[in-house]
């Protein structure tokens, strides 16, 4: 069994900072791909970025500049810094990571964060 428990949203005015964390527990023996999804209110689950394990990283054009993923290998845990937030980044947060359990691959979610930017 695996868990992926995020934390760090909340509520923060337009401009401002906050850093998501998800940390991974349970029968790992490698993580491949983590990514960080949002769902804003009555839209669909869009990716927001991706690091892959060897550190390689990708952002949608909404976030580029703004948003920095990054995860520690040793600790199995993805991070999401989030600058220069708007009231679009409103939205709830999860964490995804594909996970090798060396008798197959597993894709896993978080539970879910809510970020509120307010204007």
């Amino acid at each position: 069994q695996v868990q992926l428990v995020e934390s760090g949203g909340g509520l923060v005015q337009a401009g401002g900072s906050l850093r998501l964390s998800c940390a991974a527990s349970g029968s790992i023996f490698s993580i491949n791909a983590m990514r960080w999804y949002r769902q804003p209110p009555g839209r669909q689950r869009e990716l927001v970025a991706t690091i892959t394990s060897g550190g390689t990283t990708g952002y949608v054009d909404s976030v580029k500049g703004r948003f920095t993923i990054s995860r520690n290998n040793a600790k199995n845990t993805l991070f999401l810094q989030m600058n220069n937030l708007k009231p679009e980044d409103t939205a709830i947060y999860y964490c995804n990571a594909r996970i090798d359990h060396t008798t197959h691959v597993g894709n896993y979610w978080g539970q879910g964060t809510q970020v509120t930017v307010s204007s």
